[in-house]
């Protein structure tokens, strides 16, 4: 039951982790959005990005409590340390503190000079990357049809938008509020 626990916790976070970045390129990149206040796919995009986090902790605090495949805190907290497939682990576990960190990093963004907050912000890039290469390389699913879907279809969304963010140049968003 806990195995399960932790393969459904790591690809929620996962699909939380990409819908997160996939709203923030949306707002980012200049399209045309529902008719939703931008405040509000904000708070959505903030809103997931934090439930992303706690399907994390969800996967790693499985993962403490299973008892087939046995992984102490320090392999969890760690990079290299557990004997399991150690680049493919070390990979999430990265993800998940850079995360982690830019975490605390958006909790400061208002004392944060805006250009700072937004090169910071562009880790999340990496964190997702990282995530990916994780849930393809550790993931016990990684291999099963819908699975490879699932990540063949999430990447090349994010990609693309990406592409179409960076077509339209890395300068100011839409918009030039600071919002929370």
């Amino acid at each position: 039951m806990i195995w399960y626990v932790a393969r459904a916790g790591g690809m929620l976070a996962y699909l939380l982790l990409t819908s997160s970045v996939v709203v923030g390129l949306l707002l980012s990149g200049r399209a045309k959005l529902p008719r939703w206040p931008r405040f509000a796919l904000e708070d959505v995009h903030r809103f997931v990005g934090i439930l992303a986090g706690a399907f994390i902790v969800l996967h790693g605090g499985a993962l403490l409590l299973d008892r087939f495949v046995p992984i102490s805190l320090s392999q969890l907290l760690v990079p290299g340390t557990d004997s399991y497939r150690p680049l493919a682990v070390a990979c999430g576990i990265v993800a998940a503190e850079l995360l982690a960190a830019l975490a605390v990093a958006n909790h400061y963004r208002r004392q944060l000079p805006h250009s700072v907050w937004r090169r910071l912000h562009y880790l999340n890039f990496a964190v997702w990357a990282l995530a990916l290469v994780h849930g393809l390389t550790a993931g016990t699913d990684a291999f099963t049809t819908w699975a490879l879907l699932l990540y063949a279809g999430w990447a090349w969304l994010v990609l693309a938008l990406l592409v179409h963010r960076v077509s339209l140049g890395w300068g100011a968003p839409q918009t030039t509020e600071r919002s929370t």
